[in-house]
Formats: C-alpha cells, structure tokens, sequence
C-alpha cells in the first residue's frame, strides 16, 4: 500500500473522529441547554411560591398592627370591660410585675416533684447547664416551670442592667457568629451549635431576634439562649425582634405553645415574658463599624435617641402610645382618661402608665419593623404595615452620620440565607430553615471579626438522610403556597364575586386574563403574578377568557352554624385570629370563656373599627347559637376552631405543572 492510500485512510479516520466529536458536543450542549432550562423553569417556579409565602405573611403582619389600633380604639370606646376587669389596661400597656416581691410570690409555690425526670438546673448556672438542657431538648423533654420561672427572673435580672445597644469588641483571633431569625426551631439552633460550637468566652454570639413564634419549640429556644446568656452575659448576646411581643405570639403561636406545654403555670410564665421582652436590648454595635439590629432603619433615625430611649416602657411595640402623650394640655386629658375609661379602683394620679413618646416609638418601630429596597429614598412599608422601605442612599447617609460601615439585619426570610444589597453595605441575615416549607430555604449565620470580610455559613434541616430532589421539593413548595392561596381567595368570596361582575358588563361569567388578575390583586391587595398563578387557579376558555367562578371550585368554607349568612361566615373566617387575640385579652384568666353580652359590645366595636357591614341582628343570632350550654357564657376558641376551609378535591401535586 503507497504512502499516499496511508494518508487518505489517515484522513478518513481523522474525519470520523471529528463528526462524531461535533455529534457529542452537540448532543451535550443541547442536554445543557435544557436542563439549564428545566432548573431555570423551576428556580422561577420556586420563587413565585416563596413570593406567595412572604406576601401573605406580610398581609397578615398588616392585620397585626391594624389589630393593634383597634386596642387603642377599644380603650377609648369600650369602658364597659374597664369596669369589670382593671388589669386590662396594664395588660396592653404597662409592666405587671414587681421585682422581688413577685418573684417569691410566683416560685416559692411551684415545686418540683421527685416524679420529675426532666433536667434540673442548679443556680447559679454554669456551662454544665447549657450542655443539660440542650440534650434534654434532644430528647424532647420539657423543662419544669419552676426552673423556667427562675431562669426568666434571673435573666430579667441581667437584662436590666444593660443599656439598649451592647457594645462588643471582636478581634483576628477571637469572631463572632451572629444568627437571624430562628422562629421556635430547635433544629436549626442546634444545628449551628453542632457546627460552629456551644456559646462560650472564646465563641461570642450575637442572636439577632425573633427567637420565638411559628416554630414549635420556642420556649426550648429561648430557655437555651437565656441560660447561656446567664452563663456568659459578656459573650452572648440577645437583640429584641418584632416577634418579641405578647401581641405577636397571640396569633402566631407562642402564646398556644406556652398554654399547652405549661397548662398549670403557664399564665405566669406569659406574664414575666412579656416583661423580660421589655428589658431585651434593641441592638448591638461591634468594633463601633457594624450596627447589628432586627429590622432596619429610616431617615429619620437617631441612634443617640435610641441609646436614651428608656426601652422598657414599651410593652407592646404594636401598641402605638396614647393620643394622651405630647399634648400640651396632657395631666388635663389624663383626668379625662382616668375618669371615662379606668375602673373606679384603679383611678389614680399613676393610673396611665408611662409610655414613650410618639416619636420615641417611632424609631423603635423603624428599627424593628424596616426592610432594605433597591429603590432609593424612604417610603412607608406597604406589605407589613409598619415600618419602612429605605434604599441605598437612605443606608449610606445614616451609617456616614454615625461613623459606621456596614448594617446586619434579619427579618425577611432569604432563599439562600443570607442577602447582600446597598453595595455591600447592608446585609440581611436568616437562621431558620424550611421557613414556609421543607425545602423552601436554607438558614445562614456570620462569622466575622475585626479586620476581615464577613465569612457566611449555610445549612439546612432534613428529615431524611439526603434531600429529595429538586423537582420534588418545589413541587411540595408550590402546592402548599397555592393552598394557602386558595384559602385566602374563598375567604374573600363575595367581595371578590361582586368585584368579578362589575368588570363582567355582558354577564356572560367570563373575564379576560388582565380583568381577572386587576380584580384579584386589588380585592385580596396581593401583589403576586397572578397571570402566571392563572394556571393554578382557574379555568380558561379556548380563547383565552377566564370562568371566574372557577376561583373557588373545589374548596368552601366550612359552617358552624349552617343558618349563617355567607357574607357572616366569609368575615369569621378572614378576621378569626383578630377576633381570637381580641377575646383571648379580655379573657385575662385564661378560662376560655367570655359572656354573651361582652362578645356582642366586642363586635359592635370591631364592626365598627374594621368598617364591616354585618346586621347587628345576625351577630345576636350568632351569640345566642354559640352559647352552646345556655349558661350566658362562649367558649370562643372552640367555636373559631370550627371555621375552616375543606378542600374537596386537590389537584396541586400533578406531576410538571408549571408556573413559569
């Protein structure tokens, strides 16, 4: 064979080579190509269900602090329950416990029986302690209320003695670690003391609030971080949250967890919480560089204010001060309240407990209540209520005033747990993990020291030993949100149906795409993608026109009292936890129950706030049907509990649906 057949073989083989090489390579880019698509298509699916999640838990914070004013409201309006319950007014507004006197008077009768096999912890506490509870916790075991008590004056104790922003120092050789948002689970504290270490004098914390609600393991979290705070007060340190309020665990669930684990002593335990919230610190400043707070700031705000501010006359930081404070004509309008609202046994020249300044409570507000936007200026926060938006110029211009660098934050739960925005001048910070949903984020936490880039740490809680894949996660994630979703819609039933005719001018029961999502977003006042949600929702047409009755297929609500009107049922429903946290303040013995005649005053006032049109004569019916014994009296938690939306049918979990 000659040289030049050789080479042409060579050639041809060469040549085969080549196509198949380009054949691969095309192959694999186009795998590469879809996949990247599929993981996009599900990276937005995913997002639009957090989106979901955080939009309704804003809507519900908004309720929080509109039920908040209705508090202030009642006391000006309702003095009928003054007259019959005097604490009333100190339980909203002033501190219901005295040092020492109390202290004997709560811990000296709760004994600790030799049945219990719980921890038991030994004052004064020592690193052993910390180690005790954290296994016992492991085990699900509950601490004894006499040690919860102690733990919590002793802490109260502490607290008083610190000013409203702590100082801490760090250095190359000795971090800290700063935590966001742990929300009552347990998994996750435990989770970054397995990885990073328990608190010590060589490995400091920063916890930067709400520690508590949501999660069912509050109080295991805060008994762990009080202690350790006890054991260590210079190396662990506790900012106040928004969740840090006997107003917030109301409706969000520490209050229930409390009553439940604690059934005895558990009205005590709420109201020594309530004053030790008081006293938690509102900040921490490390290196004087870094402003660790739990929710933001504004444009207004006054860190040297808020260094004086005297912290502990805010019982609730949803109870806005009285219109009492500020006016000139103030011991004038004292005597007025004194005499309209208080109780004949509780008139005197102390009765209206002290309370900051408007103004005071503002700033408080901001700092609690803010989240960062990348828009620039301050604006009012839309989605909680309270608080504000402030952008990059806002961040730059109050850390320049006050010499700072940088802002951690938490608040706002982040998908990888942890968010860096205003050019890296601002960063938000969340420890609790699967937040919304298993799968729905990961927790993060800071380690940072003096001199260097802060260092972020991500994790996140299984059951299983590995995570389910992608695909199978935000289809759990998507289901659950449009649920949820779903419940919103058929609590707003009527108004969202008269909203749907008004834009239905042929009567033909169909809407197009951008009439529908018009309707829905101003009705509920969701700002979600509802064309993108349509798919989930509702039913289309093949042009494309929306069967808007199809918005509450499959789903009702159920009926109590089967005589009730929808429009009746439809309010229970929506404001069932308002009413709940209203009942449950009046209740102040915890008994359950309240009479006949005060749930109807307490309606006609919340219809009358709320601006809810609903017959005086259907809330009678209403009382008289829900007095079940006829004894004048309503067990209200139970019959709120009997409001509840049935799915007939869910068709969430098909296999490649798709929002995207």
């Amino acid at each position: 064979m000659s040289t030049h057949n050789l080479e042409d073989m060579g050639c041809g083989t060469s040549s085969v080579k080549d196509t198949r090489s380009e054949q691969v390579l095309k192959a694999a880019l186009v795998i590469q190509n879809w996949y990247r698509g599929y993981s996009t298509r599900l990276k937005a699916r995913q997002r639009y269900a957090l989106t979901i999640f955080q939009s309704i838990e804003y809507a519900d914070e908004q309720g929080q602090l509109q039920l908040s004013n209705f508090f202030s409201f009642m006391l000006e309006n309702y003095a009928h329950i003054h007259e019959k319950d005097p604490e009333i007014v100190a339980r909203l507004f002033s501190s219901t416990l005295q040092d020492y006197k109390d202290r004997q008077d709560y811990v000296a009768f709760v004994e600790v029986p030799n049945s219990y096999n719980g921890p038991r912890l030994q004052f004064p506490l020592t690193f052993t302690d910390i180690d005790l509870l954290v296994d016992a916790f492991k085990q699900q075991q509950i601490l004894h209320a006499r040690y919860v008590l102690e733990v919590l004056f002793e802490t109260k104790k502490v607290l008083k003695q610190m000013p409203n922003f702590t100082h801490v120092k760090t250095s190359p050789s000795k971090e800290i670690t700063i935590c966001g948002d742990l929300h009552g689970k347990l998994d996750d504290l435990l989770l970054i003391f397995y990885k990073n270490g328990l608190p010590s004098g060589s490995n400091s914390y920063i916890f930067n609030g709400d520690f508590v609600d949501r999660g069912r393991n509050s109080i295991e979290i805060l008994m762990i971080l009080f202690v350790s705070f006890l054991v260590y007060p210079n190396d662990l340190h506790l900012n106040r949250g928004n969740h840090e309020d006997f107003m917030m665990n109301l409706r969000y669930g520490f209050t229930k967890e409390i009553l439940c684990k604690y059934k005895i002593h558990g009205k005590q335990i709420l109201q020594i919480l309530e004053d030790v919230y008081t006293w938690l610190p509102i900040g921490t400043i490390i290196d004087n560089e870094i402003l660790v707070i739990h929710g933001g700031i504004s444009e207004s705000t006054d860190l040297d204010l808020l260094h004086r501010v005297e912290r502990h006359k805010m019982k609730s930081v949803l109870m806005p001060p009285t219109p009492l404070d500020g006016d000139p004509d103030t011991n004038l309008k004292k005597k007025k309240f004194n005499a309209t609202v208080l109780p004949r046994e509780v008139k005197t020249s102390a009765s209206l407990p002290e309370q900051l300044t408007k103004h005071e409570w503002e700033q408080v507000i901001d700092i609690l209540w803010s989240d960062p936007r990348g828009k620039r200026g301050c604006y009012p926060n839309t989605s909680r209520g309270g608080g504000c938006y402030f952008g990059p110029d806002i961040t730059s211009k109050v850390l320049n005033r006050y010499q700072l660098k940088m802002l951690i934050r938490s608040h706002e739960c982040k998908p990888e747990g942890y968010e860096i925005c205003h050019d890296g001048k601002v960063i938000t910070i969340f420890s609790a993990s699967n937040y919304y949903e298993e799968g729905s984020n990961r927790g993060a936490y800071i380690k940072l020291s003096s001199g260097m880039a802060p260092r972020f740490f991500q994790y996140q809680v299984t059951r299983t030993t590995c995570l389910r894949p992608l695909y199978q996660r935000v289809n759990a994630i998507e289901s659950s949100a449009i649920r949820i979703l779903r419940e919103r819609i058929i609590a707003r039933k009527t108004d969202l149906i008269h909203a749907f005719q008004l834009q239905d001018c042929s009567k033909s029961g169909k809407l197009s795409m951008s009439q529908w999502a018009f309707s829905m977003e101003n009705t509920l006042g969701l700002n979600l993608p509802w064309r993108s949600l349509s798919s989930h929702l509702v039913t289309t047409d093949t042009n494309g026109d929306i069967n808007y009755m199809s918005s509450f297929q499959d789903i009702h609500i159920q009926k109590p009292v089967k005589e009730a009107q929808s429009t009746l049922i439809e309010t229970l429903y929506r404001y069932r936890s308002d009413l709940q946290i209203i009942f449950n303040v009046i209740d102040s013995d915890h008994s359950g129950l309240i009479s006949v005649e005060e749930f109807r005053s307490m309606w006609k006032l919340f219809n009358s706030h709320y601006n809810i049109h609903i017959d005086d004569f259907q809330i009678d019916e209403l009382a008289e049907r829900m007095d079940l014994n006829k004894d004048g009296s309503i067990d209200f938690n139970e019959f709120l509990k009997a409001f509840h939306v049935v799915h007939k049918l869910d068709k969430l979990n098909k296999s490649g649906s798709d929002l995207a």
